[in-house]
């Protein structure tokens, strides 16, 4: 979808605008000059209730939909609900699909996961590995919900000829992340856990696993920016990849968060939790060649998350 032929009047549905990922989308696509931007609540929208989605859609007839609604957590979480993971995110992927595709809705953009691809996919990651191997026990229900979404955008291609499309982020963080101690992802999780360890003064964190899988995070600002340029520019059956193709250990990202919060204690990995997929960055090749680039480093986009958990911490999460 070129530039030239995107009207900044048409309403855009923002599902899950207050989440993590959802409410950097909305705050780009504002600031890039489109006038309406719609997000509801949970508490005034379930969205894992298609006639109330249904309703809620009809009535504001959205020409571009971003799907970044899902039910997400940690290791933890999903190893302790994967039921819930599952059915609740194929309920609301199935919803506001459904209903878009009944409307006709031209443009719809779903956000996956970089979780989809096999535990033992080669790295960096390609697209092209999706569905070659098993998937990582402890988030299985949930990828394969993503799976299930991608499946859906390529359905409705294939049938109804609209121009949807699916993106693959990898890990995130951000202002407004969860910090729930159990039921957060890893960066957020463990800004929380330095920052009352820095504040009682206690002599050791203990954290999750050996601390040798490695990881890549991206700031949701710079996956925002992502997303306005693939619905400006991308149009393709498969999904594209969102990361910034490099990555870190555990280890090295327990260290850098002690500095950035203050802790000065000892760090002790636990190897009976699990480590989860050994390592997962994504080949970003496909997305840097539509001219995008992540703009905020790891250092200065931790630094910044913290600060905002500090001056949010009467309303966060957990």
């Amino acid at each position: 979808m070129p530039d030239k032929t995107i009207d900044y009047d048409q309403p855009v549905f923002v599902a899950g605008h207050a989440g993590l990922a959802g409410s950097a989308i909305a705050r780009r696509l504002r600031g890039e000059g489109f006038r309406k931007v719609i997000g509801v609540r949970s508490a005034e929208l379930e969205l894992r209730d298609s006639d109330r989605t249904w309703e809620f859609m009809a009535a504001h007839r959205p020409q571009i939909v971003v799907l970044a609604a899902a039910r997400v957590g940690g290791i933890a979480a999903n190893n302790a609900h994967p039921a819930d993971f599952l059915s609740d995110n194929l309920r609301i992927q199935v919803s506001v699909m459904d209903a878009a595709r009944r409307l006709g809705v031209p443009r719809l953009l779903f956000l996956g996961s970089s979780c989809i691809y096999p535990k033992h996919a080669p790295q960096p990651i390609r697209e092209s590995t999706l569905l070659t191997g098993p998937l990582e026990q402890t988030n299985e229900a949930y990828a394969v919900a993503k799976i299930a979404g991608i499946t859906q955008v390529r359905a409705v291609r294939r049938q109804d000829g609209l121009a949807w499309i699916s993106a693959m982020p990898t890990n995130l963080y951000g202002p407004g992340d969860n910090f729930h101690p159990e039921h957060s992802h890893v960066l957020p999780g463990l800004i929380r856990r330095f920052h009352e360890a820095a504040e009682s003064g206690a002599a050791s964190v203990t954290v999750w696993g050996s601390g040798a899988p490695r990881r890549e995070f991206l700031h949701a600002d710079d996956l925002a920016a992502a997303c306005t340029t693939l619905l400006r520019h991308y149009d393709d059956d498969d999904p594209i990849n969102v990361g910034t193709g490099s990555d870190l250990s555990i280890a090295e990202l327990a260290s850098l968060i002690a500095e950035v919060t203050g802790y000065r204690g000892e760090i002790v990995f636990d190897p009976s939790r699990p480590d989860g997929t050994p390592r997962k960055v994504l080949d970003v090749s496909r997305m840097t060649a539509l001219g995008w680039r992540p703009t905020i480093g790891l250092v200065e986009g931790i630094a910044a998350t913290y600060k905002w958990f500090l001056d949010n911490r009467e309303t966060v999460r957990g």
